[in-house]
């Protein structure tokens, strides 16, 4: 992916089409465990809980809402795809570089590695929140009584509805939370996929094809969730919550740790590490296809 495990460099903007195509292809392919896993967070602790299981809570949703809600939130999920994936990977390797400096040889440290993502996490989310917002509201949405209209008909009315209702600033709702979640797993990401790619091409049981890229992409997967998952929750519960049920990401996370335990915070582990997991590796092996063929 980077210069240090192999592969071609490309220029800014071939970089940020290759990381936009592969983004929205896994985005495609694992849109429905991201589904489940919005689901699983945002239910509160039950005796009998609604959604049990990644794959007992598709079912449910395509029970109740059909196969089709299943993708909801797919064309702001694509809208986010673009600008995060695009921002957040394309800019990786050039603020890497700038953080090694000029006068640095050799591979750069893990440390460097993670402050490079921290960073252009960050950025990206900061700019693409608003996607992220009306994805996870329309995905929160249940299936409504016939005869009763969607709240959101479409993503461009969901954008329109926020604004008019809750003001242009409610459409970054959760930014301090969103910041924080995709700053440390795309750190996570893409810090430890440029590093287990390193360490499997230096031990040479590896070169770079498939078989390097998707065990590459799996680490990387389960390093996010790691580190990802309690942010992760607070993001959700605080996007689809209604206005003034949190006052600030302190607070969903005392009122969290007080009404669910501190188990809440890997609430849908699993399904978030089937999510992750299948989203890193289809990602990462279209990435490096993808700059393949445009290098």
């Amino acid at each position: 992916m980077v210069a240090s495990s192999g592969g071609p460099v490309l220029p800014f903007h071939k970089t940020f089409a290759a990381s936009a195509i592969a983004a929205c292809t896994a985005e495609i392919a694992t849109l429905p465990l991201d589904t489940a896993k919005v689901k699983l967070q945002l239910q509160p602790k039950s005796a009998a809980p609604k959604y049990r299981g990644l794959l007992g809570t598709c079912m449910t949703v395509a029970r109740e809402e059909g196969a089709a809600a299943l993708w909801k939130g797919l064309a702001p999920g694509l809208q986010r795809q673009v600008v995060y994936g695009g921002l957040r990977i394309g800019l990786y390797e050039p603020i890497r570089n700038a953080m090694m400096g000029k006068e640095t040889k050799g591979d750069p440290s893990l440390g460097i590695k993670i402050a490079a993502g921290l960073t252009t996490g960050a950025i990206g989310i900061a700019v693409a929140s608003p996607t992220d917002l009306v994805k996870v509201r329309m995905q929160a949405a249940g299936r409504l009584p016939d005869g009763h209209p969607r709240k959101y008909a479409s993503s461009l009315a969901a954008y329109r509805t926020i604004v008019s209702s809750e003001g242009v600033a409610a459409l970054w709702t959760g930014l301090g939370p969103n910041i924080a979640r995709n700053a440390i797993i795309n750190a996570a990401e893409l810090a430890s996929y440029d590093q287990i790619k390193e360490s499997l091409l230096k031990s040479g049981m590896f070169q770079d094809n498939v078989y390097c890229h998707i065990t590459s992409g799996l680490g990387a997967g389960l390093f996010a969730v790691i580190c990802g998952s309690p942010v992760d929750v607070v993001k959700s519960r605080m996007m689809g919550a209604a206005p003034g049920v949190y006052s600030g990401v302190l607070d969903c996370f005392v009122k969290t740790f007080k009404a669910d335990g501190p188990l809440a915070f890997y609430n849908g582990f699993s399904s978030n590490f089937a999510r992750l997991g299948s989203w890193n590796t289809i990602m990462f092996l279209v990435l490096e296809q993808t700059k393949r063929a445009l290098a």
